[in-house]
């Protein structure tokens, strides 16, 4: 008895010996410079990364006014004190600018634990005023402005020589004059170990399990949004005719798609004709003329009667406003919360998810925006709420992704519908390294929909995903 509990002894020490004990950088003490606003703004640098391990340009990650040859120093703190062996900072632009690392435990005294040794053969770089302007100034709805000089993301793990006890905060300084091309920093860890902080998308591994998915054949044409029946047997899409976006169906014949018409009814917008949702009582199109102002929002209600959908209106929401030329919508099954993907005063960064409720009067309230959890400082868009009314599928740039835009998947938490689950990557099998976006799910079927990018080239694709992996579950 004594050797069993001996033994079981010595692995609770072996496993509390190996773990490694991780904190990401959870409070801003001192920086030397910020951009400002929601987004590129220096909260960003702010908890686990957003942008890795895929790296690369990002709303979500700081831009610091002097990353393109100047020298730039932050101090950050983390919740708890701990043994600290490495410090890793996720640079997610040109990587390689930091120079020196110090850390303190009370946040005022700082030991030096690590230093760049550089001499007179290491290069430094001086830009172009104009480039630069236009990059810091250049700005459309307080966006900057996409250089894309060099890439090379990295993470720069510094691995100290003697531990140190006690650390709660550590100062980081950069020197960006190294490289070449701009710098943006996701992410400052700690840990007690030397190994190797690392970060891997958030995603469930049944995902990985799945088949692989297939283009749907659709005579060449290049599609610009999706929308499947309930029953599965008639597919929406988009194409650009003469400048103009005309919604097209197809029927499912034995798997395959036929019959092309154009829905002449629907095409009722200028230039983007597009559904969103549809069930047998209602469908939502997009695409009408959009007037600031008067509440209009540019989405459209037909409600089916006579084996037809007929026009009833243009869907209103008070004070409602939108930067962007376009916008997504979808619904629960009865219409009474939409969630709209637009950019607005309120955004978290760029485009949002938001929530109204349909009044007794029969119309709508004021958006709300559907919380932090579920966006971010980059865009989240094109949702689909599924059946239950908890399952959202959308898409996103503003988290860990394969290297675009990816597909998403969150669980609403509770009634306020504010609340709600980390976004879980629907993984490689569904995601690819280009533009992943406009997902619908056939829940007749139990097939997933969506348009990807294919050498830059729209296309949709599909793929079996069973309701028991894809729902949320109570």
């Amino acid at each position: 008895m004594k050797k069993f509990r001996f033994i079981i002894l010595f692995f609770i020490i072996l496993n509390s010996i190996e773990a490694q004990q991780v904190q990401w950088a959870s409070k801003l003490i001192k920086y030397s410079s910020d951009l400002g606003g929601k987004q590129f703004g220096i909260k960003r640098i702010l908890g686990k990364p957003d942008v890795f391990p895929q790296g690369g340009y990002s709303a979500n990650a700081w831009s610091p006014k002097k990353a393109l040859d100047g020298r730039e120093v932050i101090i950050v703190g983390f919740e708890k004190a701990q043994l600290v062996k490495q410090i890793a900072v996720f640079e997610n632009l040109n990587a390689g600018c930091v120079v020196a690392i110090s850390v303190s435990t009370d946040g005022e005294k700082f030991q030096s634990v690590w230093f760049r040794k550089l001499d007179y053969k290491t290069p430094v770089y001086k830009h172009t005023l104009n480039l630069d302007r236009a990059y810091y100034f250049g700005r459309k709805r307080r966006k900057i402005q996409e250089v894309p000089n060099v890439f090379n993301p990295g993470i720069e793990h510094i691995i100290l020589d003697t531990a140190v006890s006690g650390v709660i905060a550590v100062k980081v300084e950069f020197n960006f004059a190294l490289l070449p091309g701009q710098k943006q920093v996701d992410a400052i860890g700690i840990s007690d170990t030397e190994t190797p902080i690392e970060v891997t998308i958030n995603s469930k591994s049944e995902f990985e399990n799945l088949s692989v998915s297939q283009k749907v054949e659709l005579q060449d044409l290049i599609p610009s949004s999706i929308c499947i029946s309930e029953d599965g047997k008639k597919l929406f899409t988009s194409i650009n005719v003469n400048d103009k976006e005309e919604i097209i169906s197809f029927t499912n014949q034995n798997g395959n798609w036929t019959n092309k018409t154009i829905e002449t009814g629907l095409n009722t917008g200028d230039y983007y004709n597009f559904i969103d949702v549809i069930n047998p009582d209602f469908l939502i199109k997009g695409g009408s003329n959009y007037k600031l102002g008067s509440n209009e929002t540019g989405f459209e209600l037909f409600k089916f009667s006579n084996e037809r959908y007929q026009l009833e209106g243009q869907i209103k929401i008070p004070a409602y406003s939108n930067y962007g030329d376009f916008a997504d919508i979808t619904c629960t099954n009865d219409g009474k919360i939409l969630i709209v993907a637009i950019e607005t005063d309120f955004t978290q960064g760029g485009v949002d998810l938001y929530f109204t409720t349909k009044k007794e009067d029969g119309t709508y309230g004021m958006l709300q925006n559907m919380g932090k959890t579920l966006n971010s400082a980059s865009d989240e868009f094109t949702p689909q709420l599924l059946s239950d009314g908890k399952t959202l599928l959308f898409a996103s740039n503003g988290f860990s992704t394969l290297g675009n835009y990816d597909l998403f998947l969150s669980y609403r938490q509770d009634d306020t519908w504010k609340n709600w689950s980390e976004p879980i990557n629907l993984g490689t099998k569904i995601n690819t390294p280009e533009f992943d976006g406009q997902p619908f799910y056939d829940e007749t079927n139990e097939i997933l929909y969506y348009l990807t990018a294919v050498d830059g080239i729209n296309q949709i694709n599909k793929i079996k995903i069973s309701k028991e992996l894809l729902f949320k579950k109570n």
